[in-house]
């Protein structure tokens, strides 16, 4: 019997050929179905691919600035120009940021251009939250984001405070102190957000023990604490209150006694020309010295911790010895802030310095939780700053 030409009486290879593309395509079976759905679901992840380093790279440019703020609140500290400018949102009763360039002059250099910095600062972390909130899946690390927000419209406000109640102590150091938490928080956004974080294999991670972890952690509160304390003595004016280094008026500890105090304050004005001090401004400088004794020993510890047991591993070496080398700096520039009688930039680096340190002291605990594991967790650490450790 004869057999019909192909394409002829209605067959198969005939009607698909005339079909339109949708319809061959759902004609196809079900094999080359599959073969086909993974290409066309490629692509969104493939786009997600592309944006994710962007988000990790904005976060690193936000921690990059904000250290910078740091700096610039630093210099106003520094240069006694917190008051320059008397009123607050506006400066001398204009727009802030229409404010002319050519009446930046005197401290108001430094107050402006400082409320300027911070005002960038608090729009590029608006930028950070919404982004983290539609590209992000990790609904920790986008409520993270909204507290970055929330800390950074706390900050302006604890800024506008010590304008308004002219500069007081607690208020300012709170402003100080809250400008170290806001860096932390935005560093733990740019670590979680690296590709050697999210692409770690939980499984094949190294072991190590609870004590590391725990040293890590001492190491980043005794530094926030070492901070506070310098801010502390910062805005009491307290400095100088002891003018010699390594001593402390020619002795090992000073003797806060009223006569003791009185006679140190004879030879500050004859010897440095300096003011008076109280015995109070004199234990604050005292406790920031001892606390930056207390810095080393721990910082120090936890260094050699990590490079015995784990320096093949280059994310935790690498932080371990910039903290070294910071110290090494902060110490240095410590001494030499009370050599120049508090110059400012020596002093503002110093300030620099000392905020370095506290990054990468939070790095390496962060990382001591990313990239290592026990076997027992340990709960210390607020799951909701590691969480991506676990998720």
């Amino acid at each position: 019997m004869r057999r019909p030409a192909a394409g002829r009486h209605g067959t198969a290879p005939n009607r698909n050929r005339r079909l339109c593309p949708a319809c061959r395509l759902a004609a196809r079976p079900t094999d080359q179905m599959t073969k086909t759905s993974p290409q066309i679901n490629r692509i969104p992840q493939t786009a997600e691919a592309g944006r994710a380093p962007w988000l990790h790279r904005f976060a690193v440019l936000l921690a990059v600035l904000t250290l910078f703020l740091i700096v610039a609140g630093g210099m106003v500290t520094s240069t006694g120009s917190g008051l320059s400018v008397p009123d607050w949102p506006t400066t001398y009763n204009q727009n802030m940021f229409t404010f002319p360039y050519s009446k930046w002059v005197g401290g108001i250099f430094y107050e402006h251009g400082h409320r300027l910095v911070a005002s960038a600062v608090g729009f590029l972390t608006i930028i950070l939250a919404v982004w983290l909130q539609r590209a992000e899946p990790r609904r920790w690390l986008r409520r993270l984001g909204w507290l970055a927000l929330l800390a950074v419209i706390a900050q302006g406000i604890l800024g506008g405070l010590t304008v308004k109640f002219l500069l007081p102590t607690w208020i300012s150091v709170f402003h100080a102190c809250l400008a170290q938490t806001f860096f932390c928080i935005v560093i733990s956004i740019a670590v979680v957000t690296s590709s050697t974080w999210k692409h770690r294999n939980q499984d094949a991670l190294p072991t190590t023990s609870p004590a590391t972890r725990l040293m890590c952690i001492a190491l980043v509160l005794v530094v926030f604490a070492q901070l506070l304390l310098g801010a502390l003595m910062r805005h009491t004016d307290a400095g100088l209150a002891i003018p010699d280094f390594p001593l402390a008026y020619g002795r090992l500890l000073p003797d806060l006694s009223k006569a003791a105090v009185a006679e140190y304050n004879q030879q500050r004005a004859f010897d440095y020309l300096l003011e008076p001090v109280t015995a109070q401004q004199i234990a604050i400088h005292l406790m920031h010295r001892l606390g930056a004794l207390l810095v080393t020993v721990v910082l120090l510890s936890t260094t050699i911790a990590i490079l015995r047991r784990h320096r093949d591993i280059r994310l935790l070496r690498r932080p371990a010895i910039l903290a070294i080398c910071l110290l090494l700096l902060q110490v240095s520039l410590g001494a030499w802030t009370v050599w120049s009688a508090k110059a400012p930039r020596i002093a503002t680096a110093h300030v620099a310095v000392g905020a370095a340190t506290l990054a990468a002291s939070w790095v390496l605990t962060l990382r001591a939780y990313g990239h290592l594991r026990v076997a027992d967790p340990s709960p210390v650490l607020p799951a909701a700053v590691v969480g991506g450790a676990v998720a």
